[in-house]
Parts: structure tokens; sequence; C-alpha cells
């Protein structure tokens, strides 16, 4: 599944030790979209390379492809949204001002940089919930 808006807040990071002694950390995004009543959702990224891969900033037009999962602990069911690829919105091409013919036009001088793709997104963790 994928969603598309802007970022409109970052969570503090969040890390810890698992019971087998793996240290993990994740980071939890809203985002929130352009429909006619805009819905926001909160997603994660575990792993702190996958952080730093990403690198999102506030404010910032994403894609974002992610996978929903939900479990159980002691009775209680949680819901996790997990992203595992974020694409940089591409900005709308300009038009050229009148008299200038498109072969005068200079392009861009940077390109966009390319998707951060995290992988597989079925990572266990021990994390009991």
């Amino acid at each position: 599944m994928e969603i598309t808006g802007r970022i409109i807040a970052i969570l503090p990071e969040q890390g810890g030790v698992s019971k087998t002694g793996n240290e993990w950390k994740k980071q939890e995004y809203v985002l929130e979209t352009h429909d006619t009543y805009p819905k926001k959702v909160c997603f994660q990224i575990f792993g702190a390379d996958r952080i730093a891969q990403a690198a999102i900033q506030l404010n910032e037009e994403l894609t974002v492809s992610f996978d929903i999962d939900s479990r159980e602990y002691q009775g209680r069911w949680f819901t996790n949204i997990n992203a595992w690829k974020v694409d940089r919105a591409m900005a709308a091409p300009m038009q050229a001002p009148a008299g200038i013919t498109p072969d005068q036009v200079i392009p861009a001088a940077a390109p966009m940089p390319p998707a951060a793709d995290f992988g597989s997104a079925s990572q266990v963790d021990d994390l009991p919930f």
C-alpha cells in the first residue's frame, strides 16, 4: 500500500535493547494527505540505518509505501504502519516564459535523489507488542 502527503510531525526517535541483546531504533512520522478531507497517518521506520537513509524532513512531500501489521498482546490489539519505501515528490514541470523555445531552457542542475528502499518488510522483532 502507499500514501502521498506532507510530513507534519516528526516524533522523537525511540530505541532499546531486545531480550536477545540486539539494539533497536524506530522513528515515527505523521503524514497529512491532500484529500478533500485530509487524513493524518502516523507511520514508523524501524532500524537506525533505514531512518538515516530516509532522512525525512518536516514539511516534505512524500509517497510512502508501507505494510500494516496488527498483533495481540495481553488481550489488546496493536497496529503498526511500517514504511518500507519513501519516494520524494517530483517537482511539477515548469513552463518556459513566452518567447523562449524548449531548446533554450537550461535543465536543473541536480537530479532528485533516489528513493529510499528499505528491503524486505517482513522483519521479526522481539518486542512484546
